[in-house]
């Protein structure tokens, strides 16, 4: 899955039309960030919300039933308001370089906020192939990464 998030950039829907005819292409899944409206024109597979906006899945879920909905979360109290999603975007997991990662969670506590969780949790913040073993036995549904995948070896 490829989440898009544009942060204002003026070239988005072009960017998001590219990325949607690779991503179909490719068969991956693509979910805009905070744009419904984007998600839409785009023809998207769904929207990814930061955490602030959590309180519109069940809005976007009755306008919108067959999108997949992501949530950002950062805390236990956002985990729970993140009920609903499909999936919880939680992070930091490990120190991360994101000027929004904030104290990383580590992964006991990590593993602690997934159990409390109702959604599928997935990992997010200074994942990479070195740390992500230590995820295994924390019951994430996924990991993410942005440096991560890009990092050299």
């Amino acid at each position: 899955m490829v989440v898009y998030r544009t942060f204002g950039d003026p070239r988005a829907e072009a960017v998001a039309k590219r990325l949607r005819m690779v991503t179909r292409m490719q068969g991956i899944r693509l979910l805009i960030g905070a744009d419904d409206g984007l998600a839409a024109r785009v023809n998207a597979d769904g929207v990814h919300l930061p955490e602030r906006l959590s309180h519109h899945i069940s809005k976007l879920r009755r306008r919108q039933p067959g999108w997949l909905i992501s949530v950002a979360a950062h805390s236990r109290a956002a985990v729970r308001r993140g009920r609903g999603a499909d999936a919880i975007v939680l992070s930091a997991v490990f120190p991360s370089r994101s000027l929004s990662a904030g104290q990383a969670l580590g992964p006991l506590r990590f593993a602690q906020l997934v159990r409390a969780s109702r959604a599928p949790v997935i990992a997010l913040g200074g994942v990479n192939k070195k740390n992500a073993p230590r995820l295994i036995s924390t019951g994430a549904a996924g990991l993410a990464a942005i440096d991560g995948l890009m990092a050299p070896d």
